[in-house]
């Protein structure tokens, strides 16, 4: 999972970029770019790290120009090298770079047949190098010194009849522009909004959550249809056009369960109002199961799940309590290397308020269960200071299947729910009951939001892949490059920390 960002303005766009990238890094805590054109020259920064870690003073006062993309990486299967953080450019034609959220399925096969066919050099394991060069490829078969809008379109449309799986992309074309566009199942989110200027002008932003561009004062527009793409001139001449020959919207689920902001809009779905219903819809489901609960008290596990926990507890007419205190500056335990790391950081991460626990039937919320190692650790802790029954629920269905449109999912031998039953899953947590979100539950409290929504991706619940090409093939190459033991030997052996790209900042921090 990545954000994505790119801005076509009448003044220097670093600030802004550096700024949306911020309000972008929980979609990605791995690596940050930001590249900036001006003068027929793009001038790039990028590295492993968070955002406030990888840009200081020196590398602003470098990225000139107004028009930029930018990126946050969370990565996927694979390395976790700074060689792979993006945008990634290339010279031929006009020079481009590209920033990309999502996962190529077909990707070993684009890289063979741009190899073989198109004559191009893939440099890193990045599938987002291998789109870059698709795109590239179709835009210099046009044989145009100067690129037109249709020449722009029409690569597109030639990079949907060759790639498979989810992309939300942002590229950028030296001296015409920034073109957006996302795969024809619309798996992933993009959106684009405008900003009037004192002049009367428009400056336009796109980026994968709203949230973003209301950061930066822009409004938004829409989201950008599966298949379609928008290309945006230098001087802010903004054009569309559907791409994709059979274009459907089938969204990620799982943006509004767990990785987007609150406070965005995907797909005019209010990612706050879903969780909302999610909440409802538990507490419905307690009551189905258990009319007469002893909950005394609901309890999120911060962040994601405080506000479907919110609305759970005002259903239930029970107590709504922080019982966790957070160290923000502990990362993420999702996405960390390996398994003795992440269970050493729980108790770092989460230290809970005993007066909320003691005696008490807890109610714990989280918004899904991945592996259930941090469960366990958390069902613990509310144990030690005092609870006299931990129950635990899920926003979300049983996570089963591994992602192969864009989330780094562990190996699916390390879901907890993957050939297990609730009891068996309840048991292993340590709770003494455990509640999970209903699929059909969860689909209907993003429908209600917006009934235009005709289908959602819901892969890790239930094992459908909508592209229609994964098969056990594919699934078996990507478990062995999830595993844990696969990861920390990559980790462990990757010392590259440097970073060589054109225009870029190698000094070090």
């Amino acid at each position: 999972m990545c954000g994505i960002v790119g801005i076509v303005s009448t003044s220097n766009v670093n600030q802004a970029l550096y700024d949306a990238l911020t309000v972008l890094q929980h979609r990605g805590q791995d690596a940050a770019g930001i590249v900036t054109y001006q003068d027929d020259r793009f001038y790039l920064r990028k590295d492993n790290g968070l955002v406030r870690d990888v840009f200081r003073t020196r590398h602003m006062r470098r990225l000139v120009g107004n028009v930029g993309i930018g990126h946050v990486r969370y990565p996927t299967a694979g390395s976790s090298s700074s060689a792979e953080a993006q945008p990634f450019y290339v010279n031929s034609p006009y020079g481009i770079t590209l920033a990309h959220n999502g996962n190529l399925t077909n990707a070993d096969d684009l890289s063979r047949d741009l190899f073989r066919t198109d004559l191009r050099h893939i440099n890193t394991n990045s599938d987002s190098e291998v789109l870059l060069n698709v795109f590239a490829h179709e835009l210099q078969k046009l044989g145009k010194l100067t690129p037109t809008k249709d020449d722009i379109f029409a690569a597109v449309k030639a990079v949907h009849k060759r790639c498979k799986g989810a992309y939300a992309v942002i590229a950028m074309v030296t001296g015409y522009g920034i073109v957006a566009f996302r795969d024809p199942n619309g798996i992933r989110p993009a959106c684009y909004g405008v900003r009037e200027t004192e002049e009367g002008g428009h400056e336009y932003m796109i980026a994968s959550e709203s949230v973003a561009l209301n950061a930066a004062g822009f409004n938004l527009v829409r989201d950008i249809e599966p298949g379609e793409a928008v290309y945006i001139e230098t001087d802010g001449s903004l054009y569309t056009q559907q791409c994709a020959d059979k274009p459907h919207l089938i969204p990620c689920i799982f943006e509004h369960v767990y990785f987007a902001r609150p406070d965005s809009i995907i797909d005019k779905v209010s990612v706050y109002k879903a969780r909302l219903r999610m909440g409802e819809t538990l507490a419905d489901k307690v009551l189905r199961e258990r009319p007469e609960h002893d909950i005394d008290v609901v309890i999120p596990i911060p962040d994601t799940s405080r506000t479907s926990a919110m609305q759970m507890a005002h259903r239930l007419g029970v107590k709504f309590r922080e019982g966790f205190i957070k160290n923000r500056y502990i990362g993420r335990t999702f996405i960390m290397p390996g398994q003795k790391l992440r269970k050493k950081s729980v108790r770092q991460k989460l230290n809970p308020i005993d007066l909320e626990f003691r005696g008490k039937n807890v109610m714990l919320v989280d918004d899904s269960i991945v592996r259930g190692t941090t469960c366990k650790e958390i069902v613990q802790m509310a144990r030690d200071a005092g609870a006299r029954n931990v129950y635990f629920a899920s926003a979300a269905p049983p996570v089963r299947y591994p992602n192969v449109y864009g989330i780094d999912m562990p190996s699916v031998n390390e879901l907890i729910a993957h050939d297990k039953t609730i009891d068996e899953i309840c048991e292993m947590i340590g709770a003494d009951w455990l509640l999970y979100q209903d699929l059909e539950d969860l689909i209907t409290c993003v429908n209600d939001v917006n009934p235009e929504i005709e289908a959602w991706e819901c892969s890790v619940f239930d094992g459908k892949y909508i592209t229609g090409d994964i098969d056990s093939a594919y699934l078996e190459k990507i478990e062995a490059l999830r595993n844990d033991k696969t990861k920390s030997k990559q980790n462990g052996d990757d010392e590259d920390n440097g970073i060589i790209d054109l225009h870029n900042d190698n000094e070090n921090d």
